[in-house]
């Protein structure tokens, strides 16, 4: 096995700060939320412009170089519905420390994105889903056979389609959820790597009860295997439990400083 990869998910133009930042070209509040994280313990950083349809290819330039530059190549996540400002941001991503991911394909509208990550060397978050939550594990495997068909065909290795099995919020869908964990030991039992938006579980709970929440499904989700999720690093509850797990599942050699490496 190896060690989780931690992919933060505060670069998000949903945070007004970061909104304001990224309208602004302010580099300031970027940087510090993408050093932060890194020294929470985060691989990747995720960089969602949102739609960006004005703007998109220069404004994901602009984060891309300016964040990879402050922060030693640190590898990135492009995240947003905009095809082109993916492609603009991979065409200046340093590869030097790991690929950039494309966030994301699906087996709908948003397949063409498998082969743009095929072109471009790229890693792709691959939704399992067409168009809305699929009705159950059957349906979600075809997605994901379908997707996985496509980046063959452009000459992706498996490896590089990180399948996302669509974590479901519990306020509502509290009876999904083992399905959900069920799919995932499905794709880890065929080798297949897997990732997601793990927080989206415990939105619209109470504040002090998302990182409990959080934390329970991501011990869950890597003992079926689960081998990335974008997260808040920050939320030091998840991380000790990611780190624990990391320990259990012999990824890493256990030191009695392992929660603070």
């Amino acid at each position: 096995m190896s060690k989780f990869i931690v992919i933060g998910e505060r670069i998000h133009c949903i945070s007004p700060v970061i909104r304001e930042a990224m309208a602004n070209r302010d580099p300031e509040p970027i940087l510090k939320r993408a050093k932060d994280q890194i020294a929470q313990g985060a691989v990747y950083l995720d960089v969602n412009i949102g739609p960006a349809g004005k703007d998109g290819e220069e404004l994901m330039q602009w984060a891309v170089k300016l964040i990879q530059e402050e922060c030693d190549n640190i590898p990135l996540c492009l995240d947003t519905v905009n095809t082109k400002a993916i492609e603009a941001g991979i065409k200046v991503h340093n590869n030097s420390r790991g690929k950039p991911i494309v966030n994301s394909a699906d087996a709908g509208d948003r397949i063409s994105n498998i082969d743009l990550a095929a072109a471009n060397d790229a890693i792709c978050i691959a939704l399992c889903s067409a168009a809305g939550i699929p009705a159950d594990n059957d349906e979600r495997m075809g997605y994901c056979q379908t997707m996985l068909e496509r980046g063959m065909e452009h000459g992706m290795d498996p490896e590089d389609i990180w399948f996302d099995p669509l974590f479901l919020v519990v306020k509502g869908m509290q009876d999904k959820q083992m399905e959900v964990l069920d799919f995932i030991k499905m794709l880890s039992d065929m080798g297949l790597s897997s990732s997601g938006g793990l927080s989206n579980i415990s939105n619209m709970m109470p504040h002090h009860v998302r990182p409990v929440m959080d934390s329970a499904m991501l011990a869950m989700a890597m003992y079926c295997g689960l081998t990335s999720a974008i997260v808040n690093p920050g939320d030091l509850r998840l991380m000790e439990t990611l780190r624990s797990c990391d320990i259990i599942r012999n990824n890493t050699l256990y030191a009695d400083s392992y929660l603070d490496i």
